[in-house]
This record gives structure tokens, sequence and C-alpha cells, in this order.
């Protein structure tokens, strides 16, 4: 049996691929625990022992991920339906929550669950053939994967609304125009990878702070995100990585950092 997710490690960077080409990659139950399950590994490893980005993308290259799989969920009694909105919507948070930053590769197809998974990741990278869309209402249902949150709170309520209310779909200089995409680059794969090569060079503990502090400050008032802000600065003075660059300066050198 193929696996349906392909964990491959180069260097500091992981790269996660949605490995159902003849699907589109869509989310079955079986992908999806399978994500779950490198999360949780990802959970409870030693910070020295975490990738410092993970880079997701879509086997076979016509799509990164066309959704749900609604053949599946054609097949799934109704009794069980709101178990799968549950785990596709949790994993979307899980990978929006991770510890280290994911970097989507955005190469052809992100529909309904596939943009959400996108969406879900600290940046994107769009290929020459991306379309991206939250594709829901055509269906007659809304995006249940954290679509409108998460597109709202990154492009804005009327941008949202533009693409949620009417189902349209765009293509990589929209996306980039819109904000939706932050990157673009002619193969979506090597641009991910290049992008998570920039992060690896970082300090592993300052990029976990930093995404702590944007992820949880974003909502709060502008007083109590300076001090949510501050709170994680404070957890990198005694780090290993912040007095190994301290030498590193110092020595006129490029820091070696471990993570502690």
């Amino acid at each position: 049996m193929t696996d349906v997710l392909l964990v491959e490690r180069r260097d500091h960077v992981e790269i996660w691929t949605l490995n159902r080409p003849e699907a589109l990659n869509a989310f079955n139950k079986a992908l999806l625990l399978a994500l779950n399950a490198e999360l949780d590994r990802l959970a409870a490893a030693a910070p020295e022992d975490l990738p410092r980005a993970v880079v997701l993308a879509g086997a076979g290259g016509r799509a990164f991920s066309a959704g749900a799989d609604l053949k599946e969920r054609k097949t799934m009694p109704p009794a069980e339906v709101p178990a799968f909105v549950d785990l596709i919507s949790g994993t979307m948070t899980r990978i929006a929550e991770a510890v280290v930053p994911f970097v989507a590769a955005v190469g052809g197809f992100a529909f309904g669950g596939g943009m959400e998974a996108a969406l879900g990741c600290d940046l994107r990278v769009v290929g020459p053939n991306a379309k991206l869309g939250l594709t829901e209402t055509r269906l007659g249902i809304i995006p249940g994967a954290g679509g409108t949150q998460r597109l709202s709170r990154l492009v804005g309520t009327g941008r949202a609304r533009s693409l949620i209310l009417t189902g349209r779909r765009i293509g990589a200089d929209e996306a980039l125009q819109m904000g939706v995409a932050e990157h673009r680059a002619d193969d979506a794969l090597e641009g991910a990878l290049a992008i998570a090569g920039e992060i690896a060079k970082c300090g592993p503990q300052a990029v976990r702070a930093a995404k702590q502090a944007i992820d949880g400050g974003f909502d709060l008032p502008m007083t109590e995100a300076l001090a949510h802000e501050r709170a994680c600065y404070d957890t990198t003075l005694e780090s290993e990585d912040r007095f190994e660059a301290l030498r590193a300066f110092a020595e006129k050198r490029p820091p070696v950092f471990t993570g502690r």
C-alpha cells in the first residue's frame, strides 16, 4: 500500500508530501491521521531534534490538494460526518499552531480544504500553475477547516468575502496581489525550500518565539500584545543559541545554532 504521506529530511528542513496524486491529494481519513501522527512527533520532540521548518507539498504536480475527499465523504454515514469535519479542521489548526514554521508549496490546485491547509501554514509559495479557491459555497456548504477565519485575518474581510461568497478561484498573480500568498517561484517546491532554508539559518528557539509572539498577540489590544511579545522575547535570553550568536558576531563568523 502506498504511503499517503511522504516525509523527507534535507538538512534542517522536512518535506511533507501529500501523496494521493490519483485523487489530486484530497484529504481522506488516512491522510489526515498520517498528518496527525507526524504532528504528534513534532510535539513530542526535544528542541534540538526538531526540524527548523516544514515544507508542505503535493505529489504529482497537478495539485497541492483538491480538498476533502468527496468520494469518501459520499460513502460516509451521516452520523460520522461531524467527526470527520472535526478531524480535518483540527488538523489544519494543529498545522497553524505547530511549534515549527510550515511553508506551503502550492504548485497546482488548492481548493476547499486544500486552500485551508495552505492557509494553516505560516507562509505560502505559489508556482505559475497554482489555482486557489475556497469553493465550498458552490457545493452548498461553507469552509469548515478554518478558511473563513484565517483568510479574513490574512487579507481582510472584504477580500475574504469576495472569494468565499462567490467560491471564485484565483491564479498565482492574483494570490500574490491579494496577499493570499507571500512568494512566487517558477517551481513552488524549490521556492518553498529556499524560504525554509532561510528560516533554518536563524536561531530555532528565536523563530519559535517569534511565531508565538505574532500568533498570540495578533488579536490582543496593543498593551497586552506588547506584554505578550516581551514574554516571548524573554524565553530567548538564556538560550545557548543567543550566546552562540553573540560569540559568532564577535568572531565575525556565521553562528552554529543547535536549537537549545
